[in-house]
């Protein structure tokens, strides 16, 4: 039994359990009928068939439900502690994570990560393969700009892309962080899915690994992270970058995300990565169709159930080109800007954008608006 958590447009909790057995969906009605929550159930006309159940309602009348739920014991079966964590979970928002001697505040503000592309074949076109000056000239210009975190990659993960040797990208990207973490003070992350990279990353400065398959293509990764005390990004991903985009098919998107996040956070907790530590990110472009990107942007605020900052990177991808006809990343800024705000207003705590002074502007707009927070 795994309810899934969503939020309407009016500003009420909706609850949605699945797999209830008619008992205890009838029970349910009975219980939520009581006070001021509505609740809808499916499939009592079929007691041999698994319920579905919807409570709707504020917080505090949910938790009334729930207590009453728990003095039946074991006829529900630990879920009035489930609906609980994961109602404080989803309204949860003091996320503070320690990076490189500063503290991100999530809860604060909109945090703006910015891409660094030290390879030859970025689909964006911003790649700074070869070019080490440039690219610590760029890293300044974005820290500047308004970055709150730099993301180095040494390694194309575009669709198609095929990989690199583990040697390559450590050529490519460790001269800068040495460089960079003696020079600024904004945290780096390192986009790379192997604990190799990762280790000699952290070593070299680095604190945060920003990990494309979510913990699940270098069995020890989360060893490293645990290890080394460092921030880690849990993505989700369908595949591998080179055949991630050919045809991915999904019952239910957004509940799979959620599971496959849900278990990378697993994962992470029982190597010794502490918890405060995690983010998680839907993987938008990973192994997703138009729609499936489009329908995950919508309900990006169901992760939030997940009780872990949330981290969005839709900068200049495909599926903005497609749905606007703009072919070149570089026209994409706009629809980019669509993305970011509607994904803050959806819960998004950190953006990852190439265009960082926009972008920033963007986020602090967004903050005014539906946080209330202008600085």
């Amino acid at each position: 039994m795994q309810p899934v958590l969503r939020i309407s447009c009016r500003g009420s909790l909706t609850i949605t359990l699945k797999g209830l057995t008619s008992n205890q969906a009838a029970l349910l009605h009975e219980i939520a009928s009581s006070f001021e929550s509505r609740v809808g159930i499916h499939g009592m006309a079929s007691p041999n068939v698994p319920q579905r159940a919807t409570l709707v309602g504020a917080a505090d009348q949910l938790k009334r439900v729930t207590h009453d739920m728990a003095t039946y014991g074991s006829r529900f079966a630990g879920l009035p502690n489930k609906i609980d964590s994961l109602i404080d979970n989803y309204l949860r928002s003091d996320y503070k994570i320690a990076c490189k001697g500063k503290i991100l505040d999530f809860g604060s503000r909109t945090h703006i990560m910015g891409i660094l592309n030290a390879t030859p074949d970025s689909f964006s076109g911003d790649g700074l393969y070869g070019d080490e000056n440039r690219a610590l000239e760029y890293a300044r210009e974005i820290a500047i700009a308004g970055a709150d975190i730099l993301d180095i990659g040494g390694e194309s993960t575009r669709p198609g892309a095929r990989p690199v040797t583990g040697e390559e990208e450590l050529t490519r990207i460790i001269p800068l962080i040495e460089r960079l973490s003696a020079e600024l003070t904004l945290p780096i992350s390192v986009d790379t899915y192997r604990s190799a990279v990762a280790k000699k990353a952290l070593e070299a400065g680095a604190s945060i690994i920003n990990d494309i398959s979510g913990l699940r293509f270098s069995p020890d990764m989360a060893n490293v992270v645990a290890d080394y005390g460092a921030t880690v990004v849990i993505m989700h991903s369908k595949g591998t970058p080179y055949d991630m985009q050919q045809n991915p098919v999904y019952e239910d998107v957004v509940g799979e995300v959620i599971a496959y996040l849900e278990e990378g956070i697993a994962i992470a907790e029982k190597a010794g990565v502490d918890r405060e530590k995690i983010l998680i990110d839907p993987g938008i472009g990973f192994g997703k169709t138009i729609e499936h990107n489009l329908l995950l942007l919508n309900r990006l605020d169901e992760l939030r159930c997940l009780g872990r900052p949330i981290v969005l990177g839709t900068s200049r991808k495909k599926f903005i080109g497609t749905v606007l006809n703009v072919p070149t990343p570089e026209q994409r800024v706009d629809g980019t800007a669509t993305t970011v705000a509607l994904g803050i207003e959806r819960g998004a705590h950190v953006v990852r954008v190439h265009d960082v002074a926009r972008m920033a502007q963007v986020a602090r707009m967004t903050d005014a608006i539906v946080k209330n927070k202008t600085t």
